[in-house]
């Protein structure tokens, strides 16, 4: 993938196309999720990145073949819905509650010297609120709608489809924003000296769930969504 090519291309479609871009972006620092409508030539020029160090990086992906298991542009909407629920939904219900309590009990122990601690106990407590209602309405309204617009031509199924995803667009973006402000403040997840083990466990699940955040929300902002919307509006 040359830069001329991929610079037409917005963040979130290089990595619909090679999902192993996401590493590449993820350690220049780049938002490829909620950030992913962006341009490469626009995302580069605000971080201040030489875009020649990401076209080399890019263009090594070329000299393996992409492995079928990671093209999740090419897998049906239907089976795409199934597995963000069977893996990131999974993922998000069995971390919730745990995320929560632990951002609480270090919040309680240290945030008396370390006051960001009960900003991201807060902030999670909000997560967790939005999310489980969000994935709620994924299961039950969101996805068995496009598995029904896949065999079924229905007006309302359609106009489901579209509502649907205009508001969750707009939950991913407070997610996504919260998360970020959490690695914000935290030093991206930097124990202090006084932390303790506990604190040392919290911040290593926060950043596990920052990043699957960001493969989960890209797979429905930039693939499933647009699949979906392109049933809808056909």
């Amino acid at each position: 993938m040359t830069m001329n090519k991929s610079d037409k291309l917005t963040v979130g479609e290089i990595v619909a196309n090679d999902f192993r871009a996401a590493s590449i972006f993820k350690n220049a620092g780049i938002d490829f999720c909620c950030g992913g409508k962006r341009s490469l030539s626009e995302t580069c020029e605000e971080k201040g990145i030489n875009p020649a160090t990401l076209e080399k990086e890019l263009k090594e992906l070329e000299k393996e073949p992409l492995s079928p298991s990671l093209s999740f542009k090419d897998w049906d909407p239907g089976f795409l819905s199934d597995y963000i629920m069977n893996t990131h939904h999974k993922f998000v219900l069995k971390n919730l509650p745990e995320l929560v309590f632990y951002t609480q009990k270090i919040a309680s122990v240290h945030g008396g010297h370390h006051a960001e601690l009960i900003e991201i106990a807060e902030l999670f407590a909000k997560i967790n609120q939005e999310l489980l209602q969000h994935l709620k309405n994924e299961e039950e309204v969101l996805f068995p709608a496009i598995k029904k617009a896949l065999a079924s031509n229905s007006a309302d199924i359609k106009e489901t489809i579209i509502s649907e995803i205009s508001r969750m667009t707009g939950e991913h973006e407070f997610a996504g924003g919260a998360m970020d402000r959490i690695s914000e403040i935290s030093n991206h997840y930097l124990v202090p000296a006084d932390g303790c083990n506990t604190y040392a466990v919290t911040y290593k699940l926060l950043q596990q769930f920052e990043d699957d955040l960001h493969i989960h929300v890209h797979l429905e902002n930039n693939i499933l969504y647009p699949k979906a919307l392109s049933l809808a509006e056909a």
